[in-house]
C-alpha cells in the first residue's frame, strides 16, 4: 500500500505546476459548483440533468452529478495537490466526455460553443498526470512522509 501511496504522489516537478494547478483549480471548482449547486448563474443539479438528458447523456441527473463532482471535487484536489494524479485523470476523462458530446460540432471556439476550454483544461490535466503535484502540494508532504 505504501509503494501505491509513493508513486501516486511521489513529483519531480518543481513549483511551476502550482501556476497551472492555482487557476486550473479554482476554474474547475466554480464550473463545478454551476451543476452541484447552483452556483455563479448555473442551474443546479435539476437543471443541468435535464439538459444533459436532453443532449443524450442520460440518466441526466446522475450524469450531472458525476460531472459536477469531477469538476467540483477535482479541482479541488488539483488545487490542493492532494492525489493530483488520480483527480487530473478523473477531470480529463470528463473533458474528453464534454468535447465529444458538447463542443466538437461547434468548431474550437468558445464563442460558438467550440471545445477550446475544454480542450485547454485536458491540456494541463494530462500534463499534470504525467508530471504530479510538484513540491508546494499535499502530495509532495505525503511523498516525503512516506520515505
Amino acid at each position: 500500500m505504501k509503494a501505491l501511496i509513493k508513486k501516486l504522489t511521489e513529483s519531480h516537478a518543481g513549483y511551476s505546476t502550482l501556476v497551472l494547478r492555482i487557476p486550473v483549480g479554482l476554474i474547475l471548482m466554480a464550473h463545478g459548483s454551476q451543476k452541484l449547486f447552483g452556483a455563479f448563474g448555473g442551474y443546479g443539479l435539476e437543471g443541468t440533468g435535464q439538459w444533459m438528458a436532453s443532449i443524450g447523456l442520460g440518466p441526466g441527473l446522475l450524469m450531472a452529478f458525476l460531472a459536477g463532482s469531477a469538476e467540483f471535487f477535482g479541482g479541488l484536489a488539483i488545487l490542493a495537490g492532494l492525489l493530483t494524479r488520480p483527480a487530473a485523470a478523473v477531470v480529463a476523462f470528463t473533458m474528453i466526455v464534454a468535447i465529444v458530446s458538447v463542443h466538437l460540432p461547434h468548431g474550437l471556439f468558445m464563442a460558438n460553443n467550440g471545445y477550446e476550454y475544454a480542450l485547454s483544461l485536458l491540456a494541463v490535466c494530462i500534463s499534470l498526470l504525467f508530471s504530479g503535484a510538484g513540491k508546494f502540494s499535499l502530495d509532495a508532504a505525503i511523498s516525503q512522509k512516506i520515505s
